[in-house]
């Protein structure tokens, strides 16, 4: 029995102390899939699809910034993910750009953008009376 083999774009394990990749925390990237798993022996991978990502987030840590590492924070619509953390990888400027760039051609294939997934304006429910001004003076 052949074992699928998965194309990935782009992998790499969390950071910690020296911004050595001293981590039982993986992080992989599909064309479609954003994938974490952590542990050894015991094993727990969390996927979501890179379609539903409403935003990202940077964030460099003194810390982090002196190893060259940094912290992406994407905002997602998933019941069980709200908000996923790629915690301390190298290049995260790199990284973020790749991201966005496979969120984009999902979301064009998905025809979606983070507006069709989030509750839109409408002036009707706005309390001002700037938005119900009825006199067009």
């Amino acid at each position: 029995m052949k074992k699928d083999v998965i194309d990935y774009v782009w992998t790499d394990k969390k950071r910690t102390l020296f911004g050595l990749p001293l981590s039982f925390t993986r992080y992989f990237l599909t064309e479609n899939k954003f994938i974490t798993r952590v542990g050894l022996l015991s094993l727990e991978e969390d996927e979501l699809d890179l379609y539903t990502v409403t935003d990202k987030k940077l964030v460099l840590p003194f810390k982090q910034r002196i190893f060259g590492c940094g912290t992406i924070v994407l905002y997602v619509k998933d019941t069980d993910t709200p908000t996923k953390e790629i915690k301390c990888v190298k290049q995260p400027r790199v990284v973020l750009a790749e991201l966005d760039k496979y969120i984009n051609i999902q979301r064009d294939r998905y025809r979606t953008r983070g507006r069709d997934m989030i509750g839109g304006y409408d002036a009707h429910d706005c309390e001002c009376d700037d938005c119900h001004d009825d006199d067009p003076d």
